[in-house]
């Protein structure tokens, strides 16, 4: 395993909710997991010129918290002068407890920097400017750089009051057990507000033991009137805001819970001189896509993944069962010659060396799949006692990841749920799966694997365990919480009014936000609205619709599938839409939201209209054709 986070001493029960989970898995078998390691060690040992460890330096007092600020967006607080616009924009859609982890770290940079006797830095409640000293006394107090903060976060914590508010009302405390019933997983309130009202109410946090796959807790996602978004739903540009927001939310949610979240500094690994293994992901994408444009996942994995499929599902102890060494090493080097030729012959390959080569692939990926700077995060999930506060982190994680390593996780992990649904024939089942898997995922060549001296069996046991969770819990790990997806529409809406602030920017700002809230406030007033709907690829009529409370989405892709089967509409391209039985079918049609203070936005079937014209009354709607429908990797 890679390095972990060490425990605060203020998470005491950290390692009481960790003993048990532990004590719980006494009665599952973690062979399969130290002969995968075994396995790994010989491997490495055939071919150690290629295995040396990076020099993964240890970061300096401060250093850490200045590369925190860069990646959660906040750069420009490091420095003298800047772009001030888009820190205060993004801080401006920060929670409470979001702002006070922004706060935590530049308040150790600076105390750091300060240390080391280097140019001041600027303090976060600084970048809203100072006073100048010709304006009144009065001014001086209400316009110091004091004041401005404690006004940006009030404002903060008045436009999230209501969300905190139903949090309170809500019980997030996981000590109840329901064997066999759903549980609520609660989206729309930040993690870190939920965690909050937890400590604030004094709830004990029971851990939930580990069980065999058919125990686990069941999760729901509640639906709520805007649905709920799906990684994919959002736009290119949305999502590139998404990991930023992901960041601080997570922090947030350590801080509370009484974890320190410690990153690996990214190191520069040599990359190998080959074409398909021991190859950045990127790179491999960029060669994919100049034969398949919009290849999302790498053809080699995509191949491997099929072949195991076809021939593999069912044979016993796949993944488990090593293959040759020797016959691995020869296919690695007949796909590096043959597979963009396409003269390489998967039929002729045994499924056991296939397994093997895939495993291989990750392995030599020239950065663990799931990223050097996260992999202490995700091993360090298995402290968190809860179970919904693990899948909330796990969550966050997923969404922090880039597009290219999420991407390729998932058509991993939709295929490992794959094996575990034949398990009755290839006797693998959710915890076999996991201990094969968790080593190749937590285990890199280019990393220290440093391991408390007694800890083995704790850390490999709760890294079997991450995996587990992300199997199971897949869907809803690739889940985009609606608290986020309200922060995004934030940041578009700030971005487009492109604020100018001065001396009195603040206050122009706090009376623009309670002017858009009033207005707001005013259209949830309107019972109905009628609005048009869009479907230009496809015809060249406007489908007008009459919204009231009760209008879904799916109320209206029925709607435009009646009148194109009846009134005989104009249709554009008769190719996009697919027939059945003289029909459209209504599942090839998605309706996107565009525009407004959102990107494009596919929306959830039972998304409630109004609602939604009422938080994006700017934005256009549009039926297009599905393009997963049918689905191609």
């Amino acid at each position: 395993m890679s390095q972990l986070p060490p425990k605060s001493p203020l998470a005491s029960p950290v390692s009481e909710g960790t003993n048990s989970r532990v004590e719980s898995l006494d009665n599952l078998s973690m062979d399969s997991f130290w002969l995968e390691v075994e396995n790994i060690k010989q491997s490495a040992e055939a071919e150690q010129e290629e295995c040396s460890l990076a020099d993964v330096k240890t970061q300096e007092e401060g250093e850490a918290e200045a590369e925190w600020l860069q990646d959660a967006g906040l750069s420009d607080l490091l420095g003298d002068r800047a772009s001030e616009n888009d820190n205060i924009v993004l801080l401006s859609t920060l929670t409470k407890t979001q702002a006070a982890a922004v706060q935590r770290r530049l308040d150790t940079y600076s105390r750091s920097r300060r240390r080391k006797n280097k140019h001041p830095v600027r303090d976060v409640r600084d970048i809203f400017g100072v006073v100048s000293s010709e304006e009144t006394a009065a001014k001086k107090e209400e316009s110091s750089p004091d004041q401005l903060w404690h006004n940006l976060r009030t404002s903060n914590v008045q436009n999230c009051k209501k969300e905190v508010f139903k949090a309170e009302t809500q019980d997030y405390s996981c000590t109840v057990r329901n064997p066999g019933k759903e549980e609520v997983f609660n989206m729309d309130v930040a993690y870190s507000e939920q965690a909050a009202v937890l400590l604030k109410g004094s709830f004990l946090s029971e851990s939930r033991r580990l069980k065999d796959g058919n125990a686990l807790t069941k999760f729901k996602i509640p639906k709520g009137r805007l649905g709920v978004t799906r990684i994919g739903d959002l736009s290119a540009q949305d999502m590139k805001k998404i990991p930023t927001l992901a960041l601080i939310e997570l922090t947030a949610l350590c801080d509370v819970l009484g974890f320190e979240l410690k990153r690996n500094k990214a190191a520069k690994l040599k990359t190998a001189e080959k074409r398909l293994f021991g190859v950045p992901l990127n790179t491999l994408l960029e060669n994919d896509q100049k034969l398949l444009p919009n290849t999302k996942v790498p053809l080699l994995l995509q191949s491997l993944l099929s072949c195991l499929e076809k021939r593999g599902l069912e044979t016993e102890g796949i993944l488990r069962v090593s293959g040759s060494q020797t016959r691995i090493k020869s296919l690695e080097q007949k796909l590096e010659r043959d597979f963009y030729t396409g003269l390489f012959r998967w039929d002729e390959v045994h499924q056991n060396d296939v397994s093997g080569l895939l495993k291989r692939f990750i392995r030599e990926l020239p950065a663990p799949l799931l990223t050097a700077e996260y992999l202490p995060a995700f091993a360090a999930v298995q402290n968190i006692p809860d179970l919904k506060q693990r899948l909330q982190a796990l969550n966050l994680l997923i969404l922090i990841l880039p597009e290219p390593n999420r991407n390729t996780l998932k058509a991993l992990l939709e295929f490992l749920s794959k094996v575990v649904a034949r398990e009755n024939n290839n006797k693998m089942n959710l915890w076999n799966v996991s201990t094969v898997m968790a080593p190749n995922l937590f285990m890199h060549k280019g990393l220290p694997n440093k391991i408390p001296e007694g800890k083995e069996k704790q850390l490999a046991e709760g890294a079997a365990d991450v995996v587990r969770m992300m199997i199971h819990y897949q869907d809803l790990l690739w889940t985009v919480s609606s608290f986020l997806v309200a922060q995004v529409r934030k940041l578009n809406e700030s971005n487009s009014k492109r604020y100018q602030f001065c001396d009195k920017r603040i206050k122009n700002l706090l009376r623009k936000i309670h002017a858009d809230k009033d207005k707001a406030e005013k259209n949830q007033a309107e019972p109905s609205k009628i609005v048009k709907v869009h479907a230009s690829l496809l015809l060249k009529d406007s489908l007008e619709v009459h919204l009231n409370n009760a209008t879904r989405v799916a109320d209206v892709l029925r709607q435009f599938q009646k009148n194109l089967c009846q009134n005989g509409w104009n249709i554009v391209n008769t190719v996009n839409l697919l027939k059945c039985n003289n029909s459209t079918e209504c599942t090839n049609l998605l309706l996107y939201e565009v525009g407004g203070n959102i990107g494009e936005h596919c929306l959830d079937p039972d998304t409630y209209l109004l609602d939604l014209y009422h938080i994006n009354p700017h934005a256009e709607w549009i039926i297009k054709q599905n393009p997963s429908y049918p689905r191609v990797f």
